[in-house]
C-alpha cells in the first residue's frame, strides 16, 4: 500500500483491487479525489467518518457503472437508496402515430395553430380599432407627423413599381386579347377584356400584392428591430401606448395609400392595354377610350377599389402582429419577416377570393 494524500480530510490509499477512502467525504472534498478513483473497481469506504448527498450522488453514479462499494454501515447505505431513488429517470420513449395517424396529427397541428393565429390576428385588429377609437376622441395623442412619414414611405415610394407593373400588366393583356381575339374576328373586344381584367381584379390585386412584399417585410423589420433593442418596453416604462406610437399610424397610412396606389394601377394598366391595341390591332386611343366610356361600367371600379382598404387592413395587422413577435435574434427577426410576407399575400388572395364570390352573389 502507497499513501496518496495527506490531506486530513479525505485521505485515499491504493489497494491491490482499488482504492480505500477515509476521513470526510462530502461535497466540500470530492475535489481532492484521486485520479485512480476513475479507474478504481473497488471502494473501500469503511474509513469514512462523515458522508453527504453530493458524496452519495459521486457513488452511486460509480456503482451504476459496475464498482464495488465495500464498508457501507446501514445508515449509508439508506443513503445511497435514498439519493438513487431521487434521480431524475428519462421518460420511456413512446413510438409516434404513424401513416395516417401521422398525416392526422400534423394536420390538426396545423389546424389549431393557424386558429392561434387567427385569433392574434383578430386581438391586433381590435387593438388598432381601439387606438383608432382613442384618436378620434383624443386628437392630441395621435401623431399626425409619423402617419405622414409612413404614407410616404408605403404610398409615395411605391407609384414608380406599381404604375410600371401595372402598365406591363395592361400591354400583356392586350397582347395575348389580340391574338386570341383575331380568330374569331372580335379584337376590339379586346378594350372590354382589358378594362374589365385590370378594373376590377388584376390592378388592386397585385398592388396588394406588390405592397404585401415591400410594406409588410418593412413593417416587420421596423417593430421587430424595435422589439429587438427593447425599445418597445422603454415605451411602455415613459408610459407610451405602442398600439398608438406604433401600429395605428403605419395601417392607416396603408388604409389611406392602397386606394390611391389602386387608382394609379388602373390608370397605368389602361394606358398599356390602350398602347399595346394602338400597336398590335390599330384601335387609335380615341376609339379606345370611347369604348372604354361605353361598355365598362362604373360597377367594375368601384368593385376593385373597395376591396383596396380591406386589403390595406389585412397587409398592416398581419406586419405590426409579426414584428411584435420578433424574439431577442436576428434569426428570428428574418424568420418572422418571411413569414409576414408569406402571410400577407395569401390572406390577400383568399381575401379577393372571397370577395370575388360576394359580388357574384350580389349581381355586382
Amino acid at each position: 500500500m502507497a499513501s496518496l494524500s495527506a490531506d486530513p480530510k479525505l485521505r485515499s490509499t491504493v489497494l491491490a483491487d482499488g482504492l480505500r477512502l477515509a476521513g470526510e467525504f462530502t461535497v466540500w472534498t470530492l475535489g481532492q479525489l484521486p485520479p485512480e478513483a476513475r479507474t478504481a473497481r473497488l471502494l473501500d469506504l469503511s474509513e469514512l467518518t462523515r458522508l453527504d448527498t453530493a458524496a452519495a450522488w459521486y457513488l452511486v453514479g460509480r456503482q451504476a457503472e459496475g464498482v464495488r462499494l465495500d464498508g457501507l454501515d446501514q445508515s449509508r447505505a439508506r443513503l445511497l437508496e435514498t439519493v438513487r431513488r431521487a434521480l431524475p429517470r428519462p421518460d420511456a420513449e413512446t413510438a409516434g402515430p404513424a401513416g395516417w395517424r401521422l398525416m392526422l396529427e400534423q394536420t390538426g397541428r396545423r389546424m389549431a395553430a393557424a386558429l392561434v393565429f387567427l385569433r392574434e390576428i383578430a386581438e391586433y385588429l381590435g387593438r388598432f380599432l381601439a387606438a383608432l377609437a382613442r384618436a378620434i376622441r383624443h386628437p392630441g395623442d395621435f401623431r399626425l407627423t409619423s402617419l405622414v412619414w409612413h404614407i410616404q414611405e408605403t404610398g409615395l415610394r411605391a407609384v414608380p413599381i406599381v404604375a410600371l407593373m401595372s402598365f406591363l400588366i395592361g400591354v400583356v393583356l392586350a397582347f395575348q386579347g389580340a391574338a386570341q381575339l383575331r380568330q374569331f374576328g372580335a379584337e376590339v373586344f379586346v378594350i372590354d377584356l382589358i378594362a374589365i381584367s385590370v378594373l376590377r381584379e388584376l390592378g388592386i390585386l397585385l398592388t396588394a400584392i406588390i405592397v404585401a412584399g415591400r410594406t409588410a417585410s418593412a413593417l416587420t423589420a421596423s417593430i421587430g428591430s424595435m422589439k429587438m433593442n427593447e425599445e418597445i418596453d422603454a415605451m411602455r416604462t415613459l408610459g407610451l401606448d405602442p398600439d398608438m406610437v406604433l401600429i395605428l399610424p403605419r395601417v392607416l397610412a396603408l388604409v389611406i395609400t392602397l386606394p390611391i396606389l389602386g387608382l394609379i394601377a388602373n390608370l397605368a394598366g389602361l394606358a398599356g392595354g390602350a398602347l399595346m391595341s394602338w400597336i398590335e390591332l390599330g384601335i387609335s386611343p380615341s376609339m379606345f377610350r370611347y369604348r372604354l366610356l361605353a361598355d365598362t361600367s362604373v360597377d367594375h371600379v368601384i368593385v376593385g377599389l373597395s376591396k383596396a382598404p380591406v386589403f390595406a387592413l389585412i397587409i398592416g395587422i398581419i406586419g405590426c402582429h409579426a414584428g411584435m413577435k420578433v424574439g431577442k435574434d436576428a434569426e428570428s427577426l428574418g424568420a418572422e419577416t418571411s413569414r409576414a410576407v408569406v402571410n400577407a399575400i395569401f390572406a390577400v388572395i383568399v381575401a379577393d377570393a372571397l370577395f370575388s364570390i360576394f359580388f357574384a352573389e350580389v349581381g355586382l
